[in-house]
């Protein structure tokens, strides 16, 4: 049974969740975690198959959405949020500056290293630049948008390696990555933007059984406590699109 999850997860769905749900349902897991939106780019090319999406925002869902798409989607449930905030490395240099002084300081102090995902392939990626942007614009800091443009980009599931091994400074992450890692944060405010995660079973899955029985058991008891552990914040399992595309076993789950 295979999971395309939003690299955000990748720690979460390979050291968790995936091992737990083969373990409570005798399904094998296989996963592969990238930006959502690469993600929809590679099951429209054929690049990639997979049973279940997991993304990082209802907009990957609708990329594959209609027959222009390939109708891979005709439902999502969106099940939990995620801040954003800024992670940092606490041996880095400018650590004590990230835990005394403004963020939107601290990143444009020179020689401060700070990481990014791509915003043509990453929610979070877009989701950096329109809070750095914001801020920029709200706080009337033009070297805060200035200093986007310099930050290098990275692949979603490198940026907390790369922070760890101190390559960066600092990096945008969701909130549940930097608890699960240890990494102090801040937040972002006077900006406030996150990620909303969906699920939902793919047009003409390899294993639609198995899809099923892998989404029943994210949104049930079992995987609601697992998720709540990792600190990932649920809500009201929101459906988008019509009940009657949803599979019969999963429609008391995404119906409210």
């Amino acid at each position: 049974m295979s999971v395309l999850y939003a690299g955000s997860l990748e720690n979460l769905m390979e050291h968790d969740l995936g091992p737990a749900f083969s373990a409570a349902t005798g399904y094998s897991f296989e996963g592969y975690g990238a930006g959502s939106d690469e993600l929809v780019s590679e099951i429209k090319g054929h690049v990639r198959r997979g049973d279940v999406f997991l993304s990082a925002s209802p907009s990957a869902d609708r990329g594959l959405e209609g027959p222009a798409n390939g109708s891979y989607v005709s439902w999502y449930a969106t099940f939990a949020t995620a801040p954003l905030v800024l992670g940092y490395n606490p041996k880095s240099r400018f650590a004590e500056e990230f835990r005394t002084q403004a963020w939107y300081r601290v990143v444009t102090l020179p020689g401060v290293l700070v990481g990014r995902t791509d915003p043509t392939l990453d929610p979070k990626g877009e989701l950096t630049a329109e809070a750095v942007t914001d801020a920029a614009g709200e706080l009337a800091l033009p070297t805060l948008a200035s200093a986007l443009a310099e930050w290098p980009v990275f692949p979603e599931e490198t940026l907390v390696g790369r922070l760890e091994a101190g390559q960066l400074d600092a990096g945008f992450f969701y909130s549940f990555e930097a608890t699960a890692q240890g990494i102090p944060t801040v937040s972002l405010a006077p900006v406030a933007l996150g990620a909303a995660f969906t699920v939902t079973v793919l047009a003409h899955a390899p294993d639609s059984s198995g899809a099923q029985t892998f989404v029943a058991y994210l949104l049930g008891p079992a995987g609601e406590a697992l998720l709540r552990r990792q600190g990932v914040h649920l809500t009201a399992t929101a459906l988008t699109g019509p009940l009657s595309a949803v599979p019969a076993q999963l429609r008391p789950l995404v119906s409210g």
